[in-house]
């Protein structure tokens, strides 16, 4: 019995976890080589290459062909571009002439460690290259990403007299899908079918992978059924082929197929493939069938199809499941922590998913940058505010604080808690490094906390960045505009986006229309609305919606009747257009109609914002009463703005008594609202009612409720003055007041007659001993807050 044989019998009885450690004693009995080939074997592949450094320090022999074989293998196996080199290196130097096999093998060896500028250089070398050696060519440069390079091997290859193999088709046609040639995939399926390989399952399979990647469905398919004999690998590729393109039905009746054909058991991919399309369907009943074959066929404990299971649980909302089907893995990686965790952040479960992340911290096991995207996920509420600044920290102290994709995360938690400054720190940090994600976030945070100069700001350091702007950052600031009223930035953006291509997105189409209803030109708003190809419910509901606001209601309500002759299903926002087009017009019939179609007609159930549209559509029309009762019905009684909407109403009607009901309910909501006191007090001055005014104010005085002044502003030259009621800090008040006297004065010389509610100022400037009762004076001050344009109160 020679020493090799006495080895392996010793080695057979050796526990797994043991064998590695009697490596070293062993190896100082047998010849290295025998030894170095023995690990290899045993897929022992770093011992080998420790084995081969220490020949190195300690010995000047050369090793045996069969062992270069060995080490070139274990390096392709162990990746290591460095011991390669060494390897190389080593054969290079002996005496020892490299056969074409080995040379084959150090192609692919280079390949698998990533560097094909040595793979050519050991291919120059070659006399006379096989099919191999232009395959192991080809199939590195496709595993790298170079196909271009790849599909220049192949066509060099079919040139020199070289047929191509089954692995040469199946290499060159993945390089085709990277490089997202589809003509010239096509041309190799020519290939395909009139070599001798066209039928093998490699070459066949690899068809079937490319179109899928193409979304050629229909070819897949084709190549599929005209596959005589089918293996696991042609099941397994278009049913996932069907799940990635959107086919999840069909996936699952090829998945019945295969377990009717019953020559090929489901591995834990296809069950995997299975699990993602009943999650999308919704259909829990067959996911549970799934769930019960694959604890038939024993993946039960598979890392792979425990973890795809465990998400589908999850995505229907199965906690108690996902859990289950998590602890059955047998040793879970961090893929599958992250899943499970992720499971409960994305259903609002904050302690179940970080008790999940302190178990797995606690066995060892180190999160990447998935782990802590999930975990913040559950810190979108300002409640959890404090608990998002505690995984902060701990992202801050473990060094995962530059990563990008954490850090835009985190802009994201900030943003969800209202908390600008924070997310702003974020930003700060990265922002040499930020990517279009991260100045999307930014921009957008800013425009939700209502700070439009920071987001303009801010625009202009992403341009500086050299971050082209994506339909997203168009979107934000054309909304950035909208709430400024900014038309002239706002046709700069219109510019852009044609010039970028960027207008082609209906989002930025849907942005423009109500960037453009907003700021008053409802032209250009039809303009962007007639040119988009593609029109989607946000078109048309922007525009009905503009059309209601500018008091264009007969335009809006038809804009709705062409909507709903087209087939297109209104929603929430489209409705709310429509009834608010129905106040401003008077037509109080047809917004009932409309308010009771929204459920009867479209399933929508009409939402507060809807029951303010009636209250505000029966008030204009003077039915005080109506829409007094419609508030009580409605469940609004707790709602300040349907009581505001009716109270203004019973100014314009002059009715005292529905107006003190409804500003004492908006007293009782909230006690110190200068609105309510200052509305009612008007409506008292209009009626002459001068004792109540004077109680008002008293108590208005008693109170410290003060009225928040009216704000309005103007762009002119891309610059954007402010002004406030009875300012006086505008550097240019003096000019301004002057000019307002002198249009006043020309509105009452046209014989304008001030309305009642100016005697207020009247009495005021006796209280005072002013002069005499001026119309003009008192007009001015009255109408003070109304500063050119854009008023907001």
């Amino acid at each position: 019995m020679t020493i090799h044989s006495v080895f392996r019998r010793m080695y057979s009885y050796v526990k797994p976890s043991l064998q590695p450690a009697i490596f070293s004693n062993l190896s100082k009995e047998l010849p290295t080589n025998s030894y170095i080939i023995f690990l290899c074997k045993q897929h022992h592949y770093k011992e080998a290459l420790e084995a081969f450094d220490f020949h190195l320090k300690n010995s000047n022999s050369h090793f045996e062909p069969s062992t270069y074989t060995s080490l070139v293998l274990a390096c392709a196996n162990f990746r290591s571009l460095d011991y390669a080199k060494k390897i190389h290196d080593h054969v290079l130097k002996s005496n020892y002439q490299p056969s074409i096999i080995l040379q084959n093998h150090m192609i692919n060896m280079y390949g698998k460690c990533g560097s094909m500028k040595d793979a050519r250089k050991v291919f120059d070398t070659m006399q006379l290259p096989n099919v191999v050696s232009w395959t192991s060519m080809i199939s590195g440069y496709s595993q790298n990403g170079q196909a271009n390079d790849a599909i220049i091997m192949y066509i060099q290859m079919t040139r020199s007299g070289q047929f191509p193999d089954q692995l040469t088709f199946g290499s060159v046609i993945k390089a085709c899908y990277i490089a997202g040639d589809i003509d010239l995939g096509r041309q190799l399926h020519a290939h395909v079918i009139k070599s001798w390989f066209g039928h093998h399952l490699t070459s066949q399979n690899a068809l079937i992978s490319m179109y899928t990647n193409f979304g050629q469905i229909e070819h897949a398919s084709n190549v599929f059924t005209r596959i005589p004999t089918k293996d696991l690998i042609s099941w397994g590729t278009m049913i996932t082929g069907y799940i990635q393109l959107g086919y999840r039905v069909e996936a699952l009746y090829l998945f019945r197929d295969l377990l009717r054909q019953g020559t090929y058991q489901p591995n834990e991919f296809i069950f995997g493939s299975v699990f993602s399309a009943c999650s999308s369907l919704l259909e829990l009943e067959y996911g549970k069938q799934v769930h019960g074959m694959c604890v038939k066929f024993g993946l039960r404990r598979n890392v792979f199809a425990g973890c795809s299971l465990c998400d589908m649980y999850a995505k229907f909302g199965f906690l108690p499941s996902a859990k289950m089907a998590f602890c059955q893995i047998k040793n879970p990686d961090i893929v599958s922590w992250n899943a499970i965790i992720a499971a409960f952040a994305d259903n609002g479960d904050a302690n179940e998913a970080i008790d999940f992340f302190r178990q797995m911290i606690h066995i060892g096991l180190t999160p990447d940058s998935i782990t802590y995207i999930s975990l913040l996920c559950t810190c979108g509420s300002p409640v959890r505010l404090n608990q998002g600044r505690q995984i902060h920290s701990y992202i801050v102290k473990i060094g995962f604080d530059k990563e990008i994709t954490v850090c835009n995360s985190l802009l994201t938690m900030y943003t969800k808690c209202s908390h600008l400054h924070d997310a702003l720190n974020v930003f700060r940090d990265i922002s040499r490094n930020a990517n279009l994600v991260s100045w999307n976030a930014i921009l957008s945070a800013c425009l939700q906390k209502k700070q439009e100069g920071e987001t303009f700001r801010l625009y202009k350091e992403m341009h500086f960045s050299g971050n082209k702007p994506d339909s997203i950052t168009i979107t934000t600031l054309l909304g950035t505009c909208a709430e400024l009223t900014s038309l002239g930035v706002g046709n700069q953006v219109h510019c852009y986006s044609i010039k970028s291509g960027l207008i082609l997105d209906v989002s930025v189409c849907n942005g423009l229309i109500d960037m453009y209803a907003k700021c008053g030109s409802l032209k250009h708003a039809r303009d962007v609305f007639d040119s988009t190809q593609n029109l989607d419910i946000v078109s048309w509901s922007s525009l009905i919606v503009g059309y209601a606001q500018c008091g264009l209601g007969h335009e809006a309500l038809n804009l709705f009747r062409i909507m709903t002759n087209l087939g297109v299903q209104p929603n929430e926002v489209t409705y709310l257009g429509a009834l608010s087009a129905c106040s401003h017009i008077g037509l109080v019939e047809e917004g009932w109609r409309l308010y009771k179609s929204m459920e009867t007609e479209h399933g929508i159930p009409p939402t507060r914002e809807h029951f303010s549209c009636i209250v505000d559509l029966l008030a204009r029309a003077g039915c005080l009463h109506e829409a007094e009762t419609f508030i009580q019905k409605s469940g609004l009684d707790a709602d300040i703005t349907a009581w505001k909407t009716l109270l203004a109403a019973c100014k314009t009607h002059n009715n005292v008594d529905i107006a003190e009901r409804g500003a004492g309910n908006i007293l009782k909501l909230d006690p110190s609202n200068s609105a309510a006191m200052v509305m009612l007090c008007n409506i008292h001055a209009s009626a002459g009612n001068w004792e109540e005014v004077a109680k008002l104010r008293k108590l208005m005085k008693q109170m410290g409720v003060q009225k928040v002044p009216g704000q309005s502003w103007i762009e002119v030259k891309d610059k954007f003055h402010i002004f406030f009621s009875e300012d006086s800090s505008h550097p240019q008040r003096n000019l301004i007041y002057t000019m307002l006297e002198e249009l006043w004065s020309q509105v009452l010389d046209d014989g304008y007659d001030p309305c009642q509610s100016c005697y207020i100022q009247n009495m005021y400037l006796k209280k005072k001993n002013y002069i005499e009762y001026d119309p003009k004076i008192v007009l001015m001050l009255h109408y003070k807050k109304f500063v050119m344009i854009g008023q907001k109160d």
